[in-house]
């Protein structure tokens, strides 16, 4: 999901970019008869893309911290642990890596134009959430991976959740775990979220929460 709102994010900045250039430039634009400076709604424009922005950063960010804040509690799982240390500091490096994207490409934007200060405000909200989501999740160690009797769930720099309804087969293939359901659905989540030492336990639990006559579990790691 989070790879799927990056390339959404990447899709809007281009256009978004481009208008703010021609605006900061003051470049002609030949097909309207006009230049940057001139353009007729330009900052209805640009605030309209700042609002998508806006949006979809705002979506992500709930999504993380509600997906942190229910892997949390604790009492609420029959397994529950914090993920991987390699994990953990994949998702750091990542996390702040994408902040300073965003923050450095808000910034560029503003300078360009500072008509474009509404997409630039959302990236620099979405990159200052990055790196709080970042200080908490590691320091509390609130990124953390639950299991229950009705699903599985992942909650760090990525909120996954599967069920057990319809699942039939969990099998490990290279750094995934994938769980097959009918009707031919895959869903998977990255092996290294669990530390080796508790990967028995993990499959232990998750055996008891369905029928083994009806799932099939490969242990092969």
């Amino acid at each position: 999901m989070n790879r799927f709102i990056n390339a959404v994010l990447l899709f809007l900045f281009i256009p978004t970019l481009l208008v703010t250039i021609f605006v900061g430039f003051d470049l002609p634009i030949r097909i309207l008869r006009t230049s940057g400076a001139n353009l007729p709604y330009r900052e209805e424009v640009l605030m309209g893309l700042g609002l998508f922005f806006f949006i979809i950063l705002l979506r992500r960010s709930l999504r993380r911290w509600m997906g942190m804040r229910l892997v949390s509690r604790i009492e609420k799982f029959k397994w529950n642990t914090v993920v991987s240390a390699e994990r953990k500091k994949r998702v750091v490096v990542y996390t702040i890596l994408e902040g300073v994207i965003m923050g450095c490409a808000g910034l560029a934007l503003y300078i360009i134009a500072p008509e474009a200060w509404t997409p630039a405000l959302a990236l620099g909200l979405g990159a200052l959430d990055d790196f709080i989501f970042t200080l908490i999740g590691r320091g509390n160690n609130s990124w953390r991976i639950g299991l229950s009797s009705k699903a599985l769930v992942i909650a760090d720099r990525e909120v996954v959740v599967l069920y057990f309804t319809g699942l039939r087969r969990v099998s490990i293939h290279q750094q995934s775990i994938y769980f097959d359901y009918i009707k031919g659905l895959q869903l998977s989540f990255p092996s290294d979220c669990i530390e080796d030492r508790e990967r028995e336990a993990f499959f232990k639990v998750l055996e008891e929460q369905f029928d083994p006559e009806r799932v099939y579990v490969s242990k092969k790691w």
